[in-house]
């Protein structure tokens, strides 16, 4: 079984009042009552018209995408820049 790909969509607002309306564009995760945001999942495929769609209601300062899905989560421990300056070295026979 294979989940649907879904992406956050952070929507500022001027008031709290209307937060209702932003139900019919995906599942609201989180407001902040003292910032005045709301965090919505919503399918990824159709994040670009929601967008648009949201940033046209009268009540919207301003929308932004996650970027969280396109990061690179898979990390490696790096040597620190000593090492890799001994490593350097010994290749070259500094």
């Amino acid at each position: 079984m294979e989940f649907e790909k879904r992406q956050g969509i952070i929507v500022y607002v001027y008031s709290l009042k209307h937060i209702r309306q932003l139900r019919k564009f995906g599942n609201i995760h989180y407001i902040s009552k003292r910032m005045k945001y709301v965090i919505l999942y919503a399918a990824q495929e159709n994040v670009d018209s929601l967008l648009l769609q949201i940033n046209r209601l009268n009540f919207v300062k301003r929308v932004e995408p996650s970027y969280k899905p396109f990061l690179n989560v898979r990390y490696e421990k790096g040597k620190s820049t000593y090492e890799k300056e001994i490593e350097v070295e010994k290749h070259y026979g500094v």
